[in-house]
């Protein structure tokens, strides 16, 4: 089993090699499609065919946007939770979307990148769903973990025999800092999620955006303490931004 390491647009990107054949283990940016399938070509000299597998683990642009069409270019067999296509459902969920859309545009300015194109089909039609313990279809050493919090779908990827996991987003980079993602929109399961990562003992845990950490250099006790007691999204930011406001404007009368 070999682990490829690709920067993405505003991630890192981890695609698998196990058992003659490609997994990846996210869905990548829109704008990661070319790069992704040149690495296959060009880097591995191997056929397009051969990604069996694309995982999203959570449906955020730099997660999901280049699910559809990776899929489209390989044949590759979508896996994601069984809530993911629910996500950007609805008039709210399609305003969340374009929201993500502008952050995942801000990151990217912040990092130095340009703009390109990320835009993606917010509903997602994967071809099976996975649930908590299953293992992966093809690559029977990896297993599902359910940790959910930065979203109510977010997966981990664990690979058994190398004790290596993948947990996307539970836990960014800010300042050389590791510590929680934005959003958290389910904030004790997020804690749930991180006491779970930490009590398999890793050996090596594999970020979105965070290096590659040995699993007992991972703060995971900080983490818990400083996460957050009450959600933190778009939703819970506006509604406290109209609340202060309205407070304010009171007071003045």
């Amino acid at each position: 089993m070999q682990i490829h390491s690709l920067q993405g647009y505003i991630q890192n990107i981890f695609l698998v090699e196990d058992n003659n054949q490609l997994m990846l283990l996210d869905g990548c940016c829109r704008a990661d499609v070319q790069q992704v399938c040149d690495y296959i070509r060009n880097t591995l000299q191997r056929p397009l065919s051969d990604l069996k597998l694309i995982v999203v683990t959570h449906m955020h642009p730099d997660h999901a946007g280049g699910a559809h069409k990776l899929r489209e270019l390989t044949g590759a067999t979508l896996a994601s939770h069984p809530n993911a296509p629910r996500w950007y459902a609805g008039i709210a969920g399609r305003t969340a979307h374009a929201i993500d859309v502008l952050l995942t545009y801000w990151v990217a300015g912040r990092m130095g990148k340009p703009k390109t194109h990320i835009w993606y089909n917010p509903i997602l039609s994967p071809d099976m769903t996975l649930t908590d313990g299953q293992t992966l279809p093809g690559f029977s050493d990896w297993q599902v973990v359910y940790t959910p919090g930065h979203t109510d779908h977010d997966l981990s990827l664990l690979h058994v025999p190398e004790h290596k996991i993948y947990v996307a987003d539970l836990m960014v980079m800010v300042k050389r800092q590791v510590t929680a993602p934005y959003p958290i929109c389910h904030p004790n399961q997020y804690r749930e999620s991180l006491q779970r990562v930490h009590d398999l003992q890793p050996a090596q845990v594999l970020c979105a955006h965070v290096p590659p950490q040995r699993g007992e250099d991972v703060p995971f006790a900080k983490l818990i303490s400083e996460a957050p007691k009450t959600p933190k999204n778009h939703w819970y930011s506006t509604k406290n931004r109209i609340s202060r406001k309205l407070g304010g404007q009171s007071r003045e009368h």
